[in-house]
């Protein structure tokens, strides 16, 4: 089997494919929608899909807005990953329409290969990255009991082979107090607002503290309803960080304390809660990362690999990464500068630069899965990297 033969091919479905891509990617970034309300998108994603040959499972794994698209028989089985929730206020920011339409490209191609490689290839569209957990759910319910490896890749300012992730915990803290007149009879009151901002800053003199993979960062949710009167409820929203879901835990109980210091100050009474599923850190597979590295070269990108060349933050393609060997690379579509999360980068997922990204984000994680399909040797060492993680781990 002549592997190069087989990622020319899949290179040309791509290019063939290329302006029904450029229209998907143009059509989510024009129609941003939050976490579990994606429905234009997972539908244009399906329907894509399915007309181009593939079983489509609309409403999969129990999630309104989750797809599962297969083609071929058996295993090895390749998983490839398509994103598509966009962003409170800046909209695609993230670049998650170049995700999704680099997976269905890289999907199609790998379709027209599929009867010479053997094994399967299956589209997964993965609901609410961005907070709503989307792969942790459909992992729960089996979406990846049968695969060898699961890919995507995600648009950034940088040329990057692994994402520096780290795990996260949302949390929701609520403190109750007694309302009164602020002027009239404060005496009465019990100031919720005062335990909420009393454990915001003691959260912020915890930063000093901290290791320097580890991020705290919150907003205040509801601060009262009138200026004179006594907050009898105040609100807010945390997100705790760290390089590993043990020193999350860790984290985690210090921001408790001063969630707790807070109502000791201000006497009113508080509950945590958290929101959603916990992320974990990625585990990215080394040999898997490796194949994508030497496919990605043909290109013209460059890795930025000098010291400090890092995207820092969360997905919930971690948890993915603990179920099966995994990789999330990030492909460049902006000077290094532009953050993510930002209206700028919101700009330049549909740019020309976004554009070129689909491309080759699709092809390149086709010819990965490619030697995924065809090489039990690579196969062999992406089995061996994962379970050397689950042992360290243990």
């Amino acid at each position: 089997m002549n592997l190069d033969a087989l990622k020319a091919r899949a290179a040309a479905a791509v290019e063939r494919e290329r302006a029904a891509l450029l229209d998907l990617s143009a059509r989510i970034h024009a129609h941003p929608e939050l976490c579990y309300d994606e429905y234009r998108a997972a539908g244009w994603l399906a329907d894509y899909l399915e007309s181009r040959g593939f079983a489509v499972e609309r409403r999969a794994y129990g999630l309104p807005t989750a797809f599962a698209a297969r083609l071929g028989s058996g295993r090895p089985q390749v998983a490839v990953l398509c994103e598509y929730d966009a962003l409170p206020g800046i909209g695609h920011a993230c670049g998650h329409n170049i995700i999704a339409a680099a997976g269905a490209g890289a999907g199609v191609a790998l379709a027209a290969v599929i009867a010479e490689t053997g094994g399967s290839v299956v589209v997964l569209g993965t609901p609410a990255e961005e907070g709503g957990g989307g792969k942790v759910r459909m992992g729960r319910e089996g979406a990846f009991g049968d695969v060898d490896a699961a890919m995507m890749v995600h648009p950034a300012g940088l040329e990057l082979a692994a994402m520096d992730v780290l795990a996260v915990s949302a949390l929701e803290v609520e403190y109750r107090g007694r309302a009164a007149h602020a002027s009239a009879a404060p005496h009465q009151g019990i100031n919720a607002l005062d335990g909420l901002v009393t454990a915001y800053q003691a959260i912020a003199q915890l930063r000093q503290h901290i290791r320097h993979t580890e991020r705290l960062h919150g907003i205040i949710t509801d601060g009262g309803q009138a200026p004179n009167i006594v907050p009898e409820r105040a609100a807010g929203l945390f997100f705790v960080r760290a390089a590993s879901e043990h020193r999350l835990a860790a984290l985690k109980r210090r921001v408790e304390g001063c969630f707790h210091a807070g109502a000791v100050a201000s006497g009113a009474e508080y509950q945590v809660r958290p929101v959603g599923d916990d992320y974990s850190e990625m585990w990215s597979n080394e040999p898997l990362v490796a194949a994508y590295r030497a496919n990605l070269e043909p290109f013209g990108r460059t890795l930025d690999e000098a010291p400090g060349a890092a995207v820092s933050g969360s997905t919930d393609m971690g948890n993915v990464s603990k179920l099966v060997p995994s990789i999330h690379p990030m492909i460049s579509i902006a000077p290094p500068h532009v953050a993510l999360h930002t209206h700028e980068f919101a700009q330049y997922a549909a740019s020309p630069e976004g554009d070129r990204a689909v491309v080759d984000g699709a092809t390149v994680l086709a010819m990965t899965g490619i030697d995924v399909l065809c090489t039990p040797a690579l196969r062999q060492a992406m089995a061996a990297d994962f379970a050397q993680r689950k042992s360290t781990e243990r």
